[in-house]
């Protein structure tokens, strides 16, 4: 008899037994032995390529024993990959994704609530996550609030390490989240003091006070040999700046203390002029703890929010006036009054100078503004005009789709028979011009199965056009409110539309390259392909998050009544829960095929929304079911798509769940909290809101409103 396999545990028992816990932990165990946790041996230590939740990536620095992740060799040969991730084995805690001995990907090092590079692992609804920091061991785990998500984290044959939920309802794996997002993930892609920001081109620079250290290669994008000072420090004469919403640097030459402030570790740091930068090791309740950082920075990166603060060490010549930290004692009074001296007597003898220049500048700008603006930086393909112009028939009736606040929509054919649609900007547009210029800077960078695909633009002569995908089936609205072509749409396809709609906004709220909030989700925008796969358009309202964004306030409100939520209708934020209120009208006119607004009963004076709410109260949601399909229902996913749609449209922000949680309760099998009150309850409330802020009646028709108000 050949052994196949045997455990590296060199403890013996007189009765061994294998037990397969709920956790998903394979354990083996002294069967004589009082102690049920005292295992020979775990599943949990050697997890292969899946991690489960409550297991442990981490390493003990007593024994240097390392829990980690390795790849398969393919997606059908599980024997050992060339990809690891693992924590570093110097260093405070941080994941390594390597492909072999390099380092392909860096998750920043823990900062209370997550990894400084992770934002995407912030605390939410589904998940909980943690770092167990001990003398003897360092590990991170996570594991779902709710002990009926069933989770897995898996590191992928090609180097992708992806958490997976299970769906009960498909039996299948739903991708929730993939740890590396876009290209600034790279392991260092901008080298030393560079800092990658994905939503820059190109996307590596130097941090401010240091510059290329070979400018030719970076001329050619080879950015790998990163930034130097471009002024030498010399301790006493440094000082400390601020920088704000960054992924951490490597960790691996740092030092840590849990219990100092930050002005502590700033001490710390001054007083060793090998000291680099200093930061917070905790960020939770204001922060504390001490990381220090020595030697060269590298692998930094820009996050439009939940970004850390660090304060690098600097000449004091590069800081700012402010956010910054002066170190030299020998920094004086009379150097500062000189520096102003010399400052002001610069400013004076320069000012008519560059005022000279700004004039000319303006009116050379004026000239020449209008055909560059208008083509730079779009970054898709540029049509020619009369190519368009042939497609579409010289843009004949025949070919015309539809038309809103931009234009005109038209159908065309192109010469290799490729269908287009295109969206001709309105000669007298001018919010379509905006709109313009709104929808490429945001659908160009962004790619899902669930939006609309834009294949490129035409601007010429006095044309302003966009290029898309053609989809056959028109709109959802063209056959949900339709009384004979609704038939068409049974109720499997209806809750794949829904799901595939609900996809198509977590990725934009989470998992593109720029968060995005749509603010204008209705149905007339949502397109739907030859198998009647929805794919969500128009762009030209849309807005992407910067900074520490969570909600912003305008005071030019733009939407469509019906769908707009409460708090933007009236006070003009908006936030991603704005779009997940719109979401909920759209399932809930998905299910009935009613619209929201304009919606009447009998019965009483309830928009769709309070109706729906209404029932669902009485133990009657069935009852707001479309007739036309109720031959092909499932029972529980009816109930429980009304249930989910209630739950987004609730009156406060706060109270709907997340994009990522919706997909969840949309196929998981859980139970649901109830809901609240929607907001706009009443047809009433819809009317009221209209009167309040134009004295015009807005058509039925859902075409997109813009309120100018004052605040």
């Amino acid at each position: 008899m050949s052994t196949i396999w045997s455990s590296n545990t060199s403890r013996t028992a007189h009765n061994p037994v294998a037990r397969l816990l709920d956790s998903g932990n394979l354990v083996v165990i002294d069967r004589s032995d009082d102690d049920p946790e005292n295992f020979l041996w775990q599943s949990f230590d050697y997890p292969g390529n899946t991690v489960l939740p409550g297991a442990k990536l981490g390493r003990n620095t007593v024994t240097g024993f390392n829990w980690h992740l390795r790849s398969w060799k393919s997606p059908q040969d599980p024997s050992q990959g060339n990809y690891t991730y693992q924590f570093g084995p110097k260093g405070y805690a941080e994941m390594f994704l390597r492909e072999g001995s390099v380092i392909k990907f860096r998750s920043g090092p823990w900062n209370g609530i997550r990894f400084s590079g992770m934002p995407q692992l912030n605390p939410n609804s589904l998940y909980t996550y943690s770092l167990v920091f001990e003398p003897d061991e360092m590990y991170y785990s996570y594991k779902p609030r709710n002990s009926s998500i069933l989770s897995n984290l898996v590191l992928t044959s090609d180097g992708l390490a992806q958490r997976y939920t299970w769906i009960d309802r498909t039996k299948d794996w739903f991708l929730y989240l993939t740890v590396q997002i876009d290209d600034c993930d790279n392991y260092a892609l901008c080298g030393v003091y560079g800092s990658c920001n994905i939503e820059k081109s190109p996307v590596c620079s130097c941090l401010k006070g240091f510059t290329p250290k070979f400018p030719k290669e970076w001329d050619v994008v080879d950015w790998s040999n990163g930034c130097v000072r471009k002024t030498s420090l010399n301790c006493t004469g440094d000082a400390f700046q601020k920088y704000s919403g960054l992924k951490l640097p490597s960790t691996e030459l740092s030092w840590l203390n849990r219990s100092m402030n930050l002005k502590e570790c700033e001490m710390v740091c001054m007083k060793n002029c090998s000291c680099t930068a200093y930061t917070n090791l905790d960020i939770r309740d204001g922060g504390s703890g001490c990381l220090l950082w020595y030697g060269d920075l590298i692998d930094i990166r820009y996050f439009a929010e939940k970004g850390q603060d660090i304060y690098i060490r600097m000449a004091s010549s590069e800081l700012d006036d402010e956010n910054n930290t002066k170190i030299n004692a020998k920094y004086s009074d009379s150097n500062a009054k000189k520096m102003r001296i010399i400052i002001s007597t610069t400013v004076l003898s320069t000012g008519l100078l560059i005022m000279g220049l700004v004039l000319l500048f303006y009116v050379w700008k004026k000239q020449h503004q209008k055909g560059r603006s208008q083509k730079e930086d779009l970054e898709l393909p540029l049509f020619d005009l009369m190519t368009v112009v042939s497609a579409t028939g010289n843009f004949s009736i025949e070919n015309k789709l539809g038309e809103g606040g931009f234009g005109s929509v038209f159908k065309g054919t192109m010469k290799d028979g490729q269908e287009i649609a295109v969206k001709r900007l309105s000669k007298s547009s001018h919010q379509g011009l905006d709109e313009f210029k709104n929808e490429v800077t945001h659908i160009a960078k962004l790619q899902h199965r669930n939006l609309v695909k834009l294949l490129g633009y035409c601007i010429q002569e006095d044309e302003m056009m966009l290029i898309y995908e053609f989809m056959p089936n028109k709109s959802l609205d063209f056959f949900i409110f339709d009384q004979r072509r609704r038939m068409l749409l049974d109720w499997p396809k209806r809750f794949a539309i829904i799901n595939g709609i609900a996809r198509g906004i977590l990725y934009l709220h989470q998992d593109s390259r720029l968060r995005v909030i749509h603010r204008d989700l209705k149905a007339s925008n949502i397109l739907l392909g030859s198998e009647f796969n929805p794919k969500i358009s128009d762009f030209g309202l849309a807005r992407s998050f910067g900074g520490n964004e969570t909600k912003a306030k305008t005071k030019k409100v733009v939407g469509t009544y019906g769908y707009m939520s409460p708090e933007y209708a009236i006070d003009g934020f908006y936030s991603i829960k704005s779009d997940v209120y719109s979401f909920g009208v759209l399932v809930l006119e998905i299910v009935s095929g009613s619209r929201n607004r304009g919606f009447s009963h009998p019965d009483h004076k309830l928009n769709l929304l309070g109706h729906a709410w209404m029932l669902h109260t009485e133990g009657r949601p069935l009852e707001l079911l479309d007739t036309l399909v109720e031959d092909s229902i499932t029972l529980h996913e009816v109930v429980r798509t009304i249930h989910v749609g209630l739950l987004c449209v609730q009156r406060n922000p706060e109270d709907r769940p997340s994009m990522s949680a919706a997909v969840l309760m949309l196929g998981g099998e859980g139970a649901l909290p109830p809901p609240l009150k929607p907001g706009f309850y009443s047809e009433r409330d819809l009317t009221e809101l209209e009167a309040s802020h134009s004295s015009k009646a807005c058509s039925a028709n859902e075409v997109t409103i813009s309120l100018l108000e004052a605040r």
